[in-house]
């Protein structure tokens, strides 16, 4: 089993932070990455992910996500020289070292649960009617527009604001504090 570390383009890698899916598909060039072997996916000079390849072709390289960190990814400056669109070679000392550093995610019982919410004040004449205004919002504003809230269950004095997967101040009169 081969092990490498590819970028993420900076469009993707934008998706990634906002969207969650199970696989990412990474333009891979002439690679000599085959199925089942593992690659550290890097972006912004930091290795955010381990994933496993699932299919390569036609300079396309479909993987499976293994381990994610996209919230706290690990500096990687020995992966600066990298070209996106090559798949590169890592040796497993090298490897092990960052796949270590990713951790592993947490899952089944023990994994935290969250209430995410989106309020937006809506006009409308009947309770339909606003609930389709709602999903027209939503689109329309999108990720980068509209706050979302979160907090973990139970503790809703801990709701923070994300703007576009960050954590985004929405207090007016703290703004108006920071301008003076």
């Amino acid at each position: 089993m081969g092990q490498w570390a590819v970028i993420i383009p900076a469009n993707r890698w934008a998706d990634e932070r906002l969207f969650h899916h199970d696989t990412v598909t990474v333009s891979a060039g002439t690679s000599s990455v085959r199925p089942d072997d593992e690659v550290l996916l890097v972006a912004d000079g930091t290795v955010v992910a381990l994933a496993r390849a699932a299919k390569s072709e036609a300079g396309e390289l479909a993987l499976t996500y293994l381990r994610r960190a996209f919230d706290d990814p690990a500096p990687a400056p020995e992966f600066g020289s990298l070209t996106e669109g090559e798949p590169t070679p890592v040796d497993a000392e090298t490897f092990r070292r960052f796949a270590t550093a990713l951790g592993a995610e947490p899952l089944g019982p023990n994994r935290p649960t969250w209430l995410v919410s989106v309020a937006l004040p809506i006009e409308a004449t009947t309770p339909a009617e606003a609930v389709r205004q709602f999903w027209s919002h939503l689109l329309e504003l999108g990720p980068a527009e509209l706050p979302t809230y979160v907090w973990p269950s139970g503790d809703e004095l801990a709701m923070q604001a994300f703007v576009l997967g960050a954590e985004a101040n929405q207090d007016p009169e703290e703004e108006d504090e920071d301008e003076d």
